[in-house]
């Protein structure tokens, strides 16, 4: 096998074991106005590291140029060389790290994107993935725009630049009028940080404040890492620009009720992250909590699966009186550029990330502790595992609703079809994973971890529709019969 082939070949076995696995594209990061801006921008992102692995990119503007440095692969592999923060001057800067959904990440796709405007050029960072991208790309082309990458965050530069409008804020304002889906983007000119979240919030956005410097970012976990002050969360549909005049806030849509996604709290956000203005992980804890109450089941041990079941876990520890032991480790060095995956190496499949404990499992009752589940195939795995290491009994616990549904606002969920709760009823999906028992956390009791009574049929407070299907948008791009959305097109090189 030469070189070239065996990297390919862990790259596929590095995406199998990441396949059954929630993944959010993307963070983001801006800082106006501070001598440091570029590292405390690599600072900021490897603090996002968890939102996306696959690139990073900062531009920075030094009054008169701007400077971009983009990389594949971690953040601290590259931004954290001096000589690359030091061909990064200037006082402000935006950072992004991405994760892509579709094919493999290229230099031409990692953001920030930057375009030349005749004022002057401007940057712009992406979360979120916009559900009419593939409509307005097609009438961009169509009317003569030579797109450069296959992100859908290049339809707002394509925007921005064809606007009729004369100040860059107001052509900003007249790009996001004409995207849908979800979104937190921070942008770049010459002269104004800017910072926009979509009109239902379904994205996240933060400001903090640093040394009298203002901050956009993703969590606030980014703002914690530099010791910066965490102001207040950007609103739905809010526009904020940031220039040395202070902070101005736009509203240029019309008021909607705000639905954040609910993965934020499930998965996506760290622990430590405090997202509409909810501890992640005391949230998280509640779901334990809710879980116990919900299904509870006699057992010697509760086990999570790590490290996003941990919060789950103690929850239904604490609830349940049920020891709550490490029965799961996880190896964190695991990678795509692992040791050329022979057969062999494919068959141990699971257990290249997690091994049994065998001491807190052997002989013992075990309650298994999930965020969630996707595919299912790595459940089986673990149920199996447990099993080999002398389990008496599995039972299986998710600590969020069925997936039934996929995602089309920036997480990259499968097909709908390759969801095992869209295709198998409860029992069914117990006997694929071969458990003892399987049960969920109900989408009320969900509700109730985050602090109220129940899910507002009329009115959710979050988008849930992958549990639901109550999508909160149009979904632009249709198939030939205009039933059924094409994942995959919506998604490529989603931001």
């Amino acid at each position: 096998m030469t070189q070239d082939n065996a990297a390919n070949a862990a790259h596929d076995l590095w995406r199998e074991l990441e396949a059954d696995r929630l993944h959010e594209e993307c963070g983001v990061f801006g800082i106006f106005g501070h001598p440091d801006a570029a590292a405390l921008t690599a600072l900021g992102l490897h603090a996002l590291q968890h939102r996306g692995q696959e690139a990073a990119g900062i531009v920075t503007y030094d009054g008169g140029r701007f400077h971009a440095e983009k990389r594949l692969g971690l953040v601290g592999d590259h931004f954290s060389d001096s000589r690359v923060i030091e061909r990064l001057p200037g006082k402000a800067a935006i950072g992004h790290n991405r994760y892509s959904t579709t094919g493999e990440t290229i230099l031409r796709n990692v953001q920030p994107l930057f375009a030349e405007l005749e004022s002057g050029g401007f940057a712009v960072g992406h979360n979120g993935n916009l559900t009419n991208a593939q409509v307005l790309r097609r009438q961009l082309i169509q009317e003569g725009a030579i797109c450069q990458s296959t992100t859908d965050t290049e339809v707002i530069l394509h925007l921005v630049a064809r606007s009729r409008r004369n100040r860059f804020v107001d052509r900003f304002v007249d790009a996001v009028r004409q995207i849908e889906g979800a979104y937190a983007l921070v942008a770049l000119s010459t002269k104004k940080l800017i910072g926009a979240r979509d009109p239902l919030g379904i994205r996240p956005l933060v400001l903090g404040e640093l040394d009298g410097h203002y901050i956009l970012c993703s969590e606030t976990v980014a703002l914690d890492i530099m010791g910066a002050k965490y102001i207040r969360d950007i609103e739905n549909g809010e526009v904020v620009i940031i220039s040395e005049d202070g902070i101005e806030s736009l509203k240029p849509f019309p008021q909607q009720q705000m639905r954040p996604c609910i993965f934020e709290f499930i998965y996506f956000a760290r622990p430590d992250s405090v997202v509409q203005g909810k501890s992640v992980y005391e949230v998280r804890k509640n779901m334990g909590i809710e879980l116990a109450r919900e299904s509870g089941v006699e057992a010697d041990v509760i086990v999570p699966v790590p490290d996003s079941g941990v919060p789950a876990a103690i929850g239904f520890s604490q609830e349940s009186g049920i020891p709550f032991e490490l029965g799961i480790i996880r190896n964190h060095y695991v990678g795509r550029t692992f040791i050329q995956p022979t057969q062999r190496i494919r068959e141990l499949g699971v257990r290249l990330k997690h091994s049994a404990n065998r001491a807190q499992v052997e002989g013992k009752r075990i309650v298994l502790i999930d965020d969630s589940l996707v595919r299912g195939t790595t459940s089986v795995k673990i149920v199996r595992m447990m099993r080999d290491a002398g389990a008496k009994e599995v039972h299986f616990r998710l600590a969020s609703p069925p997936i039934t549904h996929s995602d089309y606002y920036g997480i990259d969920t499968p097909e709908r079809e390759k969801l095992l709760a869209a295709q198998m009823d409860l029992e069914g999906m117990r006997q694929y994973i071969g458990a003892d028992s399987l049960a969920f956390l109900s989408v009320d009791g969900t509700y109730r971890a985050m602090g109220y009574d129940s899910r507002n049929a009329s009115q959710p407070q979050f988008t849930d529709h992958c549990f639901t299907g109550d999508y909160p948008t149009p979904l632009a791009d249709l198939d030939a019969e205009g039933k059924n959305v094409k994942k995959r097109s919506l998604l490529a090189e989603a931001g």
